[in-house]
């Protein structure tokens, strides 16, 4: 068996090899010059052992090309799977699609013979696999059009437009052998150039204000993606930490007790999304329906509505300050003497708005439907060590929480000293008191206690003290 495997793994080697000199081979010269007397020669096996792999020039060729192209649009829609907004799906096929070039310059050369040469016609597969690379492209030119961000060009000449800047710096990266280094500073130079493009008229900085800069963000592992979105699109290299882990109540009894008596309850006060799921998610566990048109459900915060959108949960009342006092504001223009109020939460969920309920006459029932834990070193290893190793220039911390068990992940005794030189934010005054009772100043807090006030806060405050302005 091992003696099969060992024969299967040099054959695949070979066929490789095969591969690798046939490519810099019609990289340099035109499709006609190059012979297989050629590629048995310079890959030190017989001309007969190449016809055992393929059995002609054209099927070698066509090799070469459709399995760089296949692995090229696979890899790219990996990447842009990942994204949210269109101007990160954008940087994505931008940064990879010239560094798969980069990496590959043979293939780009054999390419470039193809796609610019209009006497090289692509067979049917390869044309189909040409068009998959620029279709992937038009969607996200799509996207952007649909949300306002891009201006609505032709999709075929911006397609071209884009392509062909990307394969002018692929072409000048391989004529000047640049390194990685300078690599990095030319993809990022490129995609600017695109974006530019697409925005006509506006300076990127006011589409990438955040440019340059490097944030530590400090969420749960289910909200760090969408948070780091709102900053990587516009331009911030964003290093996601998780200081929190959500888990479920250690019992549900109280819970389900509650809920069993809904006819009770005149109004349900949800705090935040993962309150929201996590209430979503017991009732679908009981197959229990709720009777939202004899209670009133309030909703904190723009993102607590859109979840109880997403779960079907009807929301009456959105406060206009999303916080404890912005909701006993907009209750106290109700009679609520006797009322029963139902207050689903976190198990450390703080007392100020029960006690302030009740002092306006209601019956405050609070219950757990969720817990917050530590995540073990091991399960964040790779996001510690990219702190470690990258130069933030912001961390933002949006409970107390996410800081203090920041300094507990992070073994950090004296907080002054760790944070001295940073930017510190905080996502509300709850947040910003538990970070200033350590002695650390917060520089940034928003209006809005939300991730896109926080978003708003973070471009004034970097533009307010940029040496230019911007």
């Amino acid at each position: 068996m091992l003696i099969k495997e060992n024969r299967n793994t040099k054959k695949a080697k070979k066929r490789e090899k095969i591969l690798e000199v046939a490519a810099d081979l019609f990289s340099k010269k035109n499709y006609h010059e190059v012979m297989i007397d050629d590629v048995a020669r310079l890959t030190d096996i017989a001309k007969g052992t190449v016809y055992n792999y393929f059995e002609s020039k054209e099927e070698l060729y066509f090799t070469i090309m459709s399995q760089k192209l296949n692995n090229l649009n696979i890899s790219l829609k990996e990447k842009i799977s990942g994204e949210i907004s269109c101007i990160e799906s954008l940087h994505s096929y931008v940064i990879h699609l010239y560094m798969f070039m980069m990496k590959y310059p043979s293939f780009f050369l054999m390419y470039q013979k193809e796609y610019l040469n209009a006497e090289n016609d692509f067979c049917e597969q390869l044309k189909s696999q040409n068009e998959e690379l620029k279709s992937i492209l038009k969607g996200i030119l799509r996207k952007g059009i649909r949300d306002n961000q891009f201006r609505n060009l032709d999709e075929d000449f911006a397609v071209k437009l884009i392509l062909g800047s990307i394969f002018g710096g692929v072409q000048r990266g391989i004529a000047n052998d640049y390194k990685v280094q300078i690599l990095t500073e030319e993809r990022e130079k490129i995609f600017d150039f695109v974006l530019h493009a697409l925005y006509s008229g506006f300076d990127t900085n006011s589409v990438r204000p955040l440019k340059n800069k490097t944030i530590v963000l400090t969420r749960t592992v289910e909200q760090s993606k969408e948070s780091a979105s709102a900053f990587s699109e516009l331009g911030a290299d964003v290093i996601i930490f998780p200081t929190l882990e959500i888990v479920p109540p250690l019992s549900w009894d109280e819970f389900d007790q509650i809920i069993s008596e809904q006819d009770k309850i005149d109004f349900i006060i949800l705090t935040s999304a993962h309150a929201v799921k996590m209430y979503a998610k017991r009732l679908k566990e009981l197959n229990l329906e709720m009777h939202y048109k004899q209670m009133k459900v309030v909703a904190v915060g723009s993102k607590t509505y859109s979840i109880c959108e997403k779960y079907n949960v009807p929301v009456h009342i959105i406060p206009k300050r999303f916080s404890g006092e912005g909701v006993l504001e907009a209750l106290s223009k109700f009679d609520l003497k006797d009322k029963t109020i139902f207050i689903p939460r976190s198990a450390l969920g703080r007392e100020d708005l029960p006690r302030g309920l009740r002092e306006l006459g209601a019956i405050i029932k609070t219950v757990p439907v969720y817990n917050v834990s530590l995540p073990t070193k091991e399960n964040i290893s790779e996001n510690i060590k990219k702190l470690n190793t990258g130069k933030p220039h912001l961390f933002i911390f949006t409970s107390p929480s996410t800081f203090e068990n920041f300094l507990q992940i992070m073994d950090i005794s004296n907080p002054v000293s760790y944070f001295k030189g940073y930017d510190v934010a905080a996502i509300g005054p709850t947040t910003q008191s538990a970070i200033e009772n350590k002695r650390v100043k917060v520089n940034i807090m928003p209006d809005e206690f939300t991730i896109q006030g926080l978003v708003k806060k973070v471009i004034e405050f970097y533009k307010n003290n940029s040496p230019n302005g911007v």
